[in-house]
């Protein structure tokens, strides 16, 4: 069994990975431990910046994304009772949208389906070899072997694939809180996203469509979800988005809850021999910036770049310089969702004269252009170099 790219993960990363892949003409194979079912439903928070969204398009997958996505031009810092909106589109000329991970993969798979794409679902890698290269895995009950030029590591952070590179740096952070999740059937009480600092922790206003929203608080990393009833999620966001113009919550059927902890993490390089890692194979972000879906997608538009190069010309420039390039945008990226995370969430360990820091911190972001420059610059995305 031969493959040109070998493909572990056939999450946002992997599938678009494989996408830009064939519309290059270059021929690929997606192993993906779980079923179709399970990939095309876990949930997965989704707020693209435009590069993300360019990305979509240009590769055939923006049809539902255009009709279905919730396009957003600011968003609002609240915190002191008062809402302080960010005009991203006026500072930058740039838009977020929000759009379920979820969706995006099955516009993936229905993609790479119709045009003859493989992907394998219950396709467990049990072993690689960055240097023959070849993949291993067990599939109906039986092992076979993937012989390829190239692999593509986009297994996630518990994936096979990093560890299969010898040598590596990492480095990482733990924060001292978590995200308590909850989905509810209830259009959302903004039109866009609200990140709220209040003194009892933080809380986030998202959107999943104009019928349900997503809602996140601030929690102890040993939180147990099952000690948030319904009704003390509810009186707790209310408690954390309370302005003094009166402000009124939605409140409706929660559908979902879970508990996220939060880490930055980075290891690098990410390439080893004839192995190349993306997304969260090689790095983490605190959901704070939303940008862990993105830089995803941003390493496989390089890998996809750099591949095009070497099947093109048989150079492999691009290839070595992979990993560099990558590296460039992951610590930007984490720099960014570190200062939204500190910014905005209350540390249990922090001193009166931090919180009076950080709280200065805010005012001057709601009051100042250059400020909210930065911070709407980096959350609508910097360009994909590489």
């Amino acid at each position: 069994m031969r493959t040109q790219v070998a493909i572990i993960g056939g999450g946002p990363a992997g599938l678009l990975l494989s996408r830009l892949l064939h519309r290059q003409g270059i021929e690929s194979v997606v192993l993906e431990s779980r079923d179709r079912a399970y990939v095309e439903h876990r949930q997965r928070a989704g707020m693209l910046e435009q590069g993300t969204t360019d990305a979509l398009r240009e590769c055939g997958a923006g049809e539902r994304l255009d009709r279905e996505g919730l396009v957003h031009h600011g968003l609002e810092l609240r915190f002191g009772g008062a809402g302080h909106r960010i005009p991203i589109t006026d500072l930058t000329g740039r838009t977020v949208t929000v759009y379920a991970q979820t969706e995006i993969v099955k516009d993936l798979v229905a993609l790479r389906e119709a045009d003859g794409g493989d992907v394998r679902f219950e396709a467990e890698v049990v072993g690689l070899d960055p240097s023959a290269p070849n993949v291993t895995f067990r599939r109906g009950g039986r092992t076979h072997t993937l012989e390829c030029d190239y692999i593509a590591g986009c297994d996630g952070f518990h994936g096979v694939s990093r560890p299969a590179v010898p040598g590596l740096r990492t480095f990482s952070r733990e924060y001292p809180f978590a995200w308590l999740g909850i989905l509810a059937d209830v259009p959302p009480s903004t039109e866009e996203l609200i990140y709220a600092y209040h003194d009892r922790g933080f809380a986030l206003h998202s959107l999943r469509s104009p019928k349900v929203s997503r809602l996140y608080l601030q929690v102890s990393p040993d939180e147990d979800a099952a000690a948030w009833p319904d009704a003390r999620v509810w009186d707790e966001l209310a408690t954390r988005f309370a302005t003094d113009d009166g402000w009124t919550l939605r409140e409706g059927p929660v559908t979902d809850k879970s508990i996220t902890p939060m880490r930055s993490f980075v290891a690098e390089p990410m390439r080893h021999d004839r192995l190349f890692l993306a997304g969260d194979a090689a790095h983490i972000v605190p959901p704070t910036g939303a940008k862990g879906l993105n830089l995803a997608v941003s390493d496989v538009i390089v890998l996809a770049r750099a591949l095009a190069e070497r099947y093109a010309s048989g150079s492999e420039t691009l290839l070595d310089g992979y990993s560099a390039a990558c590296l460039r945008r992951v610590w930007r990226a984490e720099h960014f969702s570190y200062w939204m995370t500190t910014l905005l969430h209350t540390d249990p360990a922090a001193s009166a004269f931090e919180r009076r820091l950080q709280r200065s911190h805010l005012e001057y972001v709601a009051s100042s252009e250059a400020a909210a420059t930065s911070l709407a610059e980096n959350y609508a995305g910097l360009p994909i170099m590489g």
